[in-house]
């Protein structure tokens, strides 16, 4: 595995982990980016949850790569649902990713 491999399963991991934890708990931002997107917040918890097991399976694809790669297919699929979604819901593409939600 290379040192990119590494720093990008880390760095992406480290974005989509509290990413995730926050829809699961439901924070007051994303109850708001829920409500925006016309979703409620048990399907908003199930993006979390769903970003939550990318994140562990990067993590754990250090040490098996086709955990890595599963993960990461999801990971994009789901990021790609997500675009659609924002884009669809009228949002500017500059609001696909938000610097509000960055760490």
């Amino acid at each position: 595995m290379t040192t990119a491999h590494i720093t990008l399963a880390v760095a992406l991991a480290l974005v989509f982990l509290p990413l995730g934890l926050a829809k699961i708990a439901t924070v007051p931002l994303m109850r708001q980016a829920a409500a925006h997107l016309d979703m409620s917040p048990g399907l908003y918890r199930i993006i979390g949850t769903l970003e939550v097991a990318a994140a562990a399976g990067l993590l754990l694809g250090l040490a098996a790569a086709p955990l890595g790669v599963a993960a990461a297919a999801g990971l994009a699929v789901l990021m790609g649902a997500a675009a659609v979604i924002h884009l669809r819901h009228g949002d500017p593409p500059v609001r696909v990713c938000p610097p509000r939600y960055w760490p």
